[in-house]
């Protein structure tokens, strides 16, 4: 690590640690000791061992009625909103829709390039910044955990593909999986030539792909640890995303959209109208079938019904329109919903340079094979006033607890609210064959 490295990181244990003393309000310094997991550290084990699951079948869980948004700014500001739902009034079904800050601070010292937030209860929050440290918050008790200092190079994106393991890509041109109980390094997969640009988990759990500045597709196999294949593009790509089924995966760059099956065989090419910032896949409300939803240069998403068997692969049917500027990154949730008309939705939120946090309701998509293209507003926005929002994340939100009565009050409560979770640590939900 270069003199320049050593001391841009010093700046997290020293200057910036004292500087959060101030600012951090919403996020209070813990009473305990903070730990930092660096690469000296973090103890490495074996993939194969820590990512099957125990013989217990998983429920399903409940869905959240209030859900979270993070975004991440140029500006090294992290901003964290709250959003509800409720009915205007028993007699209507209108939906009324708020977003609430609840933390805005520097998160680190340069800017936030990637967030993502554990699914299936949104406990933990992971931000990437220019600044190589990776820091873990929790998000229930609003409290960072440590940094992770595994990286020699920028922070280039974040995933969680269960609520137990975190992945990381770098400039370094690594990715490093994450084991959240401890935060100790799994593995780090090393095979790319330069910067690694992009990483989606297959909805298995059992394989990633990755995509890079030596235009080259990288296959891990992440129940062993290891690359399993790769295959040169002939192009950088800047994004790969798994569909929701795992049947098909998409490779951007540019403009441009390529669609492959699962043995890479090209299936479809695309080219948006502008400069893309952002692609993801997304289930229809009703559940059938998937859309692919575009943040571009062109200051709109623009939604993408994926028909295979027609004569258009990808056809657009939606202008999600309300920035002013282009937007940089989008994601989405799923929550349930007060109304008697509706059980639940799929929200999606997108970010753009102009500042702005939007969320759109996609029940309100038009049905699969109509005809001409429709735009929707957003549903609710915050405006952050100026910042160039980067990165964002959506997380389920706060979920109220009934108190048990105490009828001592010396006594201890006999379950913490950690407990909850220990079945976060036993791996992916897969099982390996």
């Amino acid at each position: 690590m270069t003199t320049e490295r050593r001391a841009k990181k010093a700046k997290y244990s020293e200057q910036e640690h004292a500087r959060r003393k101030v600012s951090f309000q919403s996020f209070p310094e813990s009473k305990a000791s903070k730990r930092e997991v660096s690469k000296s550290s973090a103890k490495k084990t074996d993939v194969s061992t820590e990512s099957a699951t125990s013989g217990k079948e998983k429920l399903e869980p409940s869905l959240s009625s209030s859900f979270k948004v993070i975004a991440g700014s140029y500006e090294r500001l992290l901003y964290g909103l709250q959003g509800t739902v409720s009915v205007v009034s028993p007699a209507s079904s209108e939906l009324q829709w708020t977003l609430k800050p609840i933390f805005i601070f520097p998160a680190h010292v340069s800017c936030i390039k990637s967030v993502a937030a554990s699914p299936q209860g949104g406990k933990w929050l992971a931000t990437g910044s220019g600044d190589e440290i990776i820091k873990v918050w929790d998000l229930r008790r609003r409290k960072e955990v440590g940094g992770l200092m595994q990286h020699e190079g920028s922070i280039t994106h974040l995933t969680f593909p269960s609520r137990s393991h975190l992945i990381s890509a770098s400039e370094d041109g690594t990715l490093c999986l994450f084991r959240a109980r401890d935060w100790a390094v799994l593995r780090s997969l090393k095979g790319h030539k330069g910067r690694v640009n992009s990483v989606s988990v297959h909805p298995s759990g059992k394989i990633a792909l990755s995509v890079g500045k030596d235009r080259t597709l990288y296959m891990w196999d992440l129940m062993r640890g290891r690359r399993a294949a790769s295959v040169k593009l002939g192009f950088e790509g800047e994004l790969v995303r798994w569909s929701i089924t795992g049947s098909l995966l998409i490779v951007q760059y540019q403009k441009i959209i390529n669609v492959y099956s699962t043995d890479l065989a090209l299936l479809h090419t695309m080219e948006h109208a502008s400069r893309i910032h952002d692609v993801k896949f997304a289930q229809r409300v009703n559940g059938e079938g998937e859309v692919v939803l575009v943040a571009a240069e062109d200051r709109k998403t623009t939604v993408y019904d994926v028909c295979p068997d027609s004569g258009t692969f990808l056809r657009a049917i939606a202008y999600l329109i309300g920035h002013g500027n282009r937007v940089k990154a989008l994601d989405t949730i799923r929550i349930a919903l007060p109304s008697t008309t509706r059980c639940s939705t799929t929200l999606l939120s997108s970010v753009s340079s102009d500042g702005t946090i939007n969320v759109y309701d996609l029940s309100f998509l038009p049905p699969r094979l109509s005809e001409g293209i429709v735009e929707r507003s957003p549903v609710v926005q915050y405006d952050s006033k100026g910042s160039r929002l980067t990165c964002v994340t959506l997380a389920d939100g706060d979920v109220d607890r009934l108190e048990p009565p105490v009828h001592n009050k010396g006594a201890k409560r006999e379950r913490e609210p950690e407990s909850e979770d220990e079945d976060e640590w036993e791996g992916f939900e897969t099982e390996i064959t």
